[in-house]
This record gives C-alpha cells, structure tokens and sequence, in this order.
C-alpha cells in the first residue's frame, strides 16, 4: 500500500509525539521517585523498618537530633544514610553530618571520637551528647532515652540483708538488669543503709527479695521515704518455713499499704500450657494474661514467674492510708497456693490452708502524692510476689525483661518512655535438627558423587557404542 505525503505527515507527528510523551513520563518518574520514596519491607521480623515503639518515642521528642557518623568508606556512608532515612521519614528534624575522621580533625577533637572501629558515631539531643557503638535500632532508642531523661531520676537497690545484687555474676543475680536499665538512662546505685544514707534525690527504692529482717533504723528511714512521697518496688519470694515472719520487718509496711502474703507457693495445674510453653516445674508459673493498666500495655506474650506467693487486700471494703490497688496479673484459674511445700503429689486442699486460683502475683499501688513533693501529683508502689523473674537466670524468658523495664518506667513517672525491644531476625539463621542435617551431608557427600559418577559413565558408554 502507497502512502500519501499526507499520511506519512501524520505518521511522523504520531511518533514525535509518542517520543514526547514517553520521554516525558520517564522524567515524570525520574522525579517522583527523586522527591518521593516508598519502602517495602517483606523481611521476617520488618527489621528493615522502625517499630511502633521507636515511632511513638521519635513524635514525644519536641527538638532536634543530630548524629555525627564518622567514617572513610562510601559503602558504609551509604548503609549511613539509608539507616537514618527511616528516622527522617518520621522526624524531619532528624539531622546527619559525614564526617572524615582524617580530615574534620577539629570536629573528631570535639566530639571526642577515637577511631578504633571503621566508623564512629555520636548522636546529639537536648544540648547533651551520647556515643554509641552501632546505628541499630536499641541503639538509638536507647541513646535517645538517656538523653531525654531527667538527671534527677535516682533509683536505689537495698542491700546487706541478702538482697538481689545488680552487679553479680551469680544466675540469682539482677546484671542484666542493671545493663538494661543503664543504657536506658536510669542512675542506679545499691546501698547498705547501715553504711550510707538514702541520696537526697531518691526516686525509687528497691526492696529486692531480702533474706534477713531489717533493722528498726532501716525500717524508719524506709517508712519515711514512703511517707514523704517515694516510690517502691517490693519483690517478695515466699519462704521455706510457713510459719516464719516472710515480711522481714516489713510487716508495717505491708498493713501500710493493704496488703498481705500469701503463706506458701503458687502450684499451676495446667500441664497443657506448661507442655506448650516446655515448663517441667510447677511452681514456675506462667502469665498469658493481664488486667488493663499502662504497665501492661506492650506486652503482648507470657511472662514467667518461678516460686511465687500469691497477694491479697487486707480490707476489701476500704482504702487503706489513701492506697488504691490494683492488680497487674494472677495466675490461672488452674493454680492454688500450696501450703504443704513441693512434693510429686500435691494436691488442692482447703482444710490445709490451700488457696484457689486465680492468685494475685503483683499489685500497683497508687495515692496522691504529698503537697511537698512538686515533682509528681501521683506516689506509686508496686508489689510483687516474686524475685526470680528480674534475674540473670529467668530475665530472658518470655516478656520478662519487658515487663521489668516498664515497671521501673512508670515507677519513676516516665509513662511515655516506653521500652525498646531487641528484634531478632528469624530468617538470618538457619536451625537444622540432627536428622535434616544428616540428610543434607548423606545427599551432598554421596548421593550426588554417585548421580554425577553415573552420569559420566552413562555418557562414557554412549561415546564408545558411537
């Protein structure tokens, strides 16, 4: 077919105009994708993107961050600046500067940086510096934490009658805790008030399962720490010797507050769940469930409780000294309190003193604070009937350590810091069992020498029939 001059006009404007149109809607997205970015994250545990938690403490910070990264390689300044853009895109007033630590020399002085990893960094918030070893995301969290806590948050650990130590080594004892703490900001100290006076910027004091019954002196100044407006955690572990006092002292204190032990240890009666969750011990009770209160809101698993004694009110009809009460989690309907210590067969029996589930584990407690104290409007108290769950051995396992981290939070009165969790990434590391493993080394040291051996001979044989 002959075309007309006309048509091959129209034809060549067709194309002009396509040529336009497509070289335009590529500059078109050249520039979207330049000034708007979207990110997809499809990994296991969405550690390429920031959790709700980090998002939450980035809006309650009300002034600029800045973070100083020193490093010389372009591969890493990259990785750099794709970490902080995730913070960027919820903050904008989240700032970066690359740095050379061979060249800005003055800024490295100031900073006071020592280069003995490939990178360094420094991250700045409320005219206060932190360094910090990595840009991960507890790392941030955590530096950004300190930063914008309070100086005056003093948190005390009683000492010298076999309480929980924060810096032994010991599986009983609460160095974990201690670290995670730390990094979060809190000033901790542990005293002997036979030896030091409580610091005059007490926030906190913790009675961590003590051994031996204080001295009246002690019991005063705890008394009045209270009085005045202090807040305490008390963790109680049950004793040996139901008839022996397991206040410790305490005993005033606890009708002070309302409250009473329960004599013996908590027995869960739910083997199904202690068989999922793979508890071979009774008493080690397992929490799955919790009352509606801040301290409780992000935890979203169980939480385990070893050796526990159950609470309860001494006056359910009245408030005592202004306390309101109430309880953070029990045990399970399937539980009761043995009275009759740990055997193979225990068995529920009122007549003995056993007391039904659910039990009452802990208990927040909460009053008005006194007129002199200006710094919060609400003193708070928790109690809980257990020790081991804040330990090196038992810390780990489940939502214990988050549990702990937000009952130190709240304590103090920092509702809105909220503790940043360590997220693994389930599809970093691959767990065979011996059988898969054996399959895997019978298929790859045997099985194949011999498929690719009778290969060769198979194409041997064909070569010489030719």
């Amino acid at each position: 077919m002959k075309l007309s001059n006309q048509s091959r006009l129209m034809l060549s404007v067709q194309k002009i105009i396509f040529l336009l149109l497509f070289t335009s809607s590529i500059g078109m997205l050249a520039w979207l994708s330049n000034h708007y970015t979207y990110q997809l994250d499809l990994t296991a545990n969405k550690r390429h993107s920031l959790s709700s938690s980090s998002i939450e403490l980035l809006q309650l910070l009300n002034n600029p961050v800045m973070v100083h990264a020193y490093t010389t390689d372009e591969v890493t300044q990259k990785a750099i600046t794709e970490i902080i853009a995730r913070y960027q895109q919820i903050k904008p007033d989240f700032d970066l500067l690359l740095l050379n630590p061979d060249i800005d020399l003055a800024q490295a002085q100031q900073d006071g940086i020592v280069m003995n990893k490939p990178f360094a960094f420094v991250i700045y918030y409320n005219d206060k510096a932190e360094h910090i070893d990595s840009l991960s995301e507890q790392a941030i969290s955590n530096a950004l934490l300190r930063l914008n806590r309070r100086e005056d948050q003093q948190v005390i650990f009683l000492s010298g009658h076999g309480e929980r130590e924060i810096k032994a080594t010991d599986s009983r004892a609460y160095a974990s805790l201690f670290s995670q703490l730390s990094d979060m900001g809190f000033q901790l100290q542990q005293i002997n008030l036979l030896q030091q006076a409580l610091p005059d910027n007490t926030k906190l004091i913790v009675i961590a399962a003590p051994a031996h019954a204080y001295h009246e002196g002690e019991l005063d100044i705890i008394n009045k720490f209270i009085s005045r407006g202090g807040n305490l955690l008390w963790l109680s572990d049950p004793v040996s010797d139901a008839g022996q006092n397991n206040y410790f002292g305490l005993d005033k204190l606890a009708s002070s507050l309302g409250l009473q032990f329960h004599n013996g240890v908590i027995i869960d009666n739910n083997p199904d769940l202690r068989k999922t969750l793979n508890i071979q011990h009774p008493a080690i009770i397992p929490v799955t469930g919790y009352s509606p209160h801040i301290i409780n809101n992000t935890i979203r698993y169980n939480t385990l409780f070893p050796m526990a004694h159950g609470i309860s009110p001494l006056s359910n009809t009245q408030s005592i000294n202004h306390w309101q009460a109430v309880s953070l989690f029990t045990s399970s309907a399937k539980s009761w309190t043995e009275t009759g210590g740990i055997s193979s067969e225990m068995t529920f029996n009122s007549n003995d003193g056993d007391v039904a589930g659910p039990i009452t584990i802990a208990v927040a407690l909460t009053r008005k604070a006194p007129a002199e104290q200006n710094q919060q409007s609400q003193q708070r108290i928790v109690v809980i009937g257990d020790s081991d769950f804040l330990s090196d051995a038992y810390i780990g396992a489940g939502a214990n350590l988050n549990l702990g981290l937000n009952i130190f939070n709240w304590l103090i009165g920092d509702d809105d810091f909220i503790s940043i969790e360590s997220r693994t990434s389930p599809d970093t590391r691959l767990e065979l069992s011996d059988s898969e493993l054996a399959i895997i080394g019978f298929g790859f040291f045997l099985i194949m020498p011999l498929l690719l051996l009778i290969a060769g001979f198979r194409i041997w044989h064909l070569r010489q029939k030719k």
